[in-house]
C-alpha cells in the first residue's frame, strides 16, 4: 500500500505549480464576464441623466431664473401653476393630444386593416405614402403645412396644430397596428364563422380582442408624439402655446421650476403605467 502512495506523491511533486494569473489577466476576465452589464449601466445613466437633472431642479428654490442651484424647496411641487402660462400650456397640449390620439387611432386602425386584409389597386402606393411622414424631416413637414395653411387662408391656432399632428401620427398608428394584424392567424376568424358566428361577431369577439394591445400601443405612441412635438407645432401654432413651445420660449431666461415639476410628474406617471402594464401582463401569463 505504501508503494502506490509514494508513486502518487512523486508524480504530484513532478508537476509544475499552477501559474498565478496576473492582475491584468484578472481584470480582463472580470471585464469579459461583466462587459454587458457595464454597457447597460452606462446606457441607462446616459438616458436618465437629463431626467435626473430635471427632477432635481424641480426642487430648486429659484428666483427669476432656474439655471443655477439656489436651494431645496417643496414650494414648486405644492404650487405647480406658479409660473405664468405653464398650466395653460399643459392643458393645451393635453387637449391636442387627446383629440389627435382619438382621430389618428381610429383612422390609422382602419387603414391598417385595409392594407393587411384587402387587396386593391394602389395598395403599394398607399404603403409608400403612409411611410412618407415618418421619413420626412419635421422641418420640411412643418414648413410645408405652414405654406398650405397660409395659401388657403386658414388661421393658425388650435385646429391647425391638431391637423398637423394627426397627419404624422397616423403613420405611426398604421405601422403599429399593421404589425399586430400581420401576426394574427386569419384561420381564427374562419373557425369562429364555422361555428355560426357572423362576421361582426367574429370581429368583436376574436379579432378586436387580439388586436386591442396593438391599438392601445399605437394610441399611447400617438399621444406621446403629439404631446412632445415642438418643430411642427412651432410652425403651425401661431399664438397658440403648447407645453414644448412654452419650454422653448422660457429657455432663454431659464426654464421655471414649475415646468420641471410637470415634466417630472409626467415621467413618473408614464413609468407607473409601464410598470403596471408589465405586472398585469406577467400575471396573465402566469395564470
Amino acid at each position: 500500500m505504501s508503494e502506490p502512495q509514494s508513486q502518487g506523491t512523486s508524480v504530484a511533486q513532478a508537476l509544475p505549480p499552477a501559474a498565478t494569473p496576473s492582475a491584468w489577466q484578472r481584470v480582463r476576465r472580470w471585464l469579459g464576464a461583466n462587459i454587458l452589464r457595464i454597457y447597460m449601466a452606462l446606457a441607462f445613466i446616459y438616458l436618465l441623466l437629463p431626467v435626473a437633472y430635471t427632477f432635481a431642479f424641480s426642487f430648486n428654490d429659484a428666483g427669476r431664473t432656474n439655471i443655477t442651484w439656489q436651494g431645496f424647496t417643496l414650494d414648486n411641487w405644492l404650487n405647480p401653476c406658479g409660473a405664468p402660462q405653464v398650466c395653460s400650456s399643459v392643458v393645451n397640449s393635453l387637449v391636442v393630444g387627446f383629440v389627435v390620439t382619438l382621430v389618428a387611432t381610429i383612422l390609422g386602425t382602419l387603414v391598417a386593416f385595409a392594407l393587411v386584409r384587402y387587396r386593391f389597386r394602389g395598395r403599394s402606393t398607399t404603403n409608400l405614402v403612409i411611410f412618407l411622414p415618418m421619413a420626412t424631416p419635421e422641418v420640411v413637414l412643418g414648413s410645408s403645412l405652414l405654406a398650405l395653411f397660409l395659401n388657403i387662408f386658414v388661421p393658425l391656432g388650435f385646429w391647425t396644430v391638431v391637423i398637423a399632428h394627426i397627419m404624422f401620427c397616423i403613420s405611426f398608428v398604421v405601422v403599429t397596428v399593421k404589425a399586430r394584424l400581420a401576426s394574427l392567424d386569419p384561420r381564427l376568424e374562419q373557425a369562429a364563422m364555422d361555428l355560426y358566428a357572423s362576421e361582426r361577431e367574429a370581429f368583436r369577439r376574436i379579432t378586436l380582442p387580439l388586436v386591442a394591445p396593438g391599438i392601445a400601443a399605437a394610441a399611447l405612441l400617438a399621444f406621446s408624439l403629439s404631446f412632445d412635438d415642438f418643430i411642427i407645432t412651432n410652425f403651425n401654432s401661431g399664438q397658440f402655446t403648447t407645453f414644448p413651445k412654452f419650454v422653448y420660449v422660457s429657455a432663454t431666461r431659464g426654464i421655471p421650476p414649475q415646468a420641471n415639476v410637470i415634466a417630472s410628474a409626467m415621467f413618473i406617471i408614464a413609468l407607473a403605467i409601464v410598470i403596471f402594464s408589465q405586472v398585469i401582463g406577467r400575471r396573465r401569463r402566469d395564470a
